[in-house]
């Protein structure tokens, strides 16, 4: 589906961002799973190598009717590649290597408010009071579930070198959110192709000198299986939904949606890990899905 200017509420929208936000959620547990096991410029490369050779059998159409846009705008379209795919993909990894899950995740949740203030520094965009208290209310839902609803876990956070990594990381987001308003229009195939591609090329140095320095990917089951997941889901699926559904309801009110990720994640540990849902747990969700309605609603 070509990329449009319609920014009409959409179930198709929430849906999208809703699920790219659940394979983000994957793609966190197993980044911390293999942190120190997968080299981090290896993964990141791969995670795009894939991608663009999947994409290139259904792409290929596409891009020869959306080649003159392509051309014209491939500054853009070049810019959004490194930054969403080549730099946000390799610090998120290498971030994951330093900090611990908790400090991901209270990092991650400022993503919705960066986003905002990514739009109104570079196009001056305007968020209504619905929309401050739905990203005001899920945050404190993903709060609720970090600390286990006791102050003294946040009181007693600790942050180091990876979290500045991760922290920074969220600011790159941010801005390719804001920034994918400026792609051309195009086939959806045709744009994530331009940028598994230009991702794929760009990481690739970096994944040879980390070869270089003795840091070597193992082709083990569980490498395998860590390739394959985050090639599909975390890269291809979001990627795309993440995409079309910023192009049909704004960066704003789908940033709110990525407080679905801790939802998500704890969820998915207690069905693989048996971890339990606590109180906690429960009030947490609600402050989320309350605040992602209200966030997602026009003023």
């Amino acid at each position: 589906m070509p990329a449009g200017t319609d920014r009409s509420p959409s179930a198709t929208a929430y849906f999208l961002v809703a699920l790219a936000a659940l394979c983000w959620s994957g793609n966190h547990i197993l980044g911390r799973a293999i942190a120190g096991h997968v080299p981090p410029f290896a993964i990141s490369t791969v995670r795009w190598v894939v991608p663009a050779l999947v994409l290139w059998p259904l792409a290929h159409r596409h891009l020869r009717r959306d080649w003159p846009a392509i051309r014209s705008h491939w500054r853009v379209l070049l810019f959004l590649a490194l930054i969403g795919g080549t730099i946000f993909g390799a610090l998120q990894y290498i971030g994951l290597q330093y900090t611990t899950a908790i400090n991901v995740s209270v990092l991650n949740s400022l993503a919705p408010v960066l986003i905002v203030a990514a739009g109104t520094l570079i196009f001056r965009d305007t968020i209504s009071p619905r929309q401050i208290l739905g990203i005001a209310v899920s945050l404190a839902g993903v709060l609720t579930i970090i600390s286990k609803g006791s102050l003294d876990i946040l009181r007693a956070l600790q942050f180091n070198w990876g979290d500045v990594i991760i922290l920074f990381n969220m600011g790159v987001w941010a801005v390719y959110s804001a920034c994918l308003r400026r792609r051309p229009i195009m086939h959806w195939l045709s744009f994530t192709f331009v940028l598994a591609t230009v991702a794929a090329v760009t990481s690739l140095p970096f994944w040879l000198w980390e070869h270089a320095n003795g840091f070597v990917l193992q082709p083990t089951p569980t490498t395998a299986a860590a390739l394959a997941y985050v090639s599909v889901f975390p890269s291809l699926v979001a990627f795309a939904s993440w995409n079309r559904g910023v192009d049909l309801i704004g960066a704003n009110r789908a940033g709110v949606f990525l407080h679905l990720i801790p939802l998500y994640s704890a969820v998915l540990a207690s069905l693989l890990l048996g971890e339990e849902i606590g109180p906690h747990h429960v009030a947490g969700f609600l402050l989320i899905l309350a605040g992602v309605w209200l966030a997602a609603r026009k003023a």
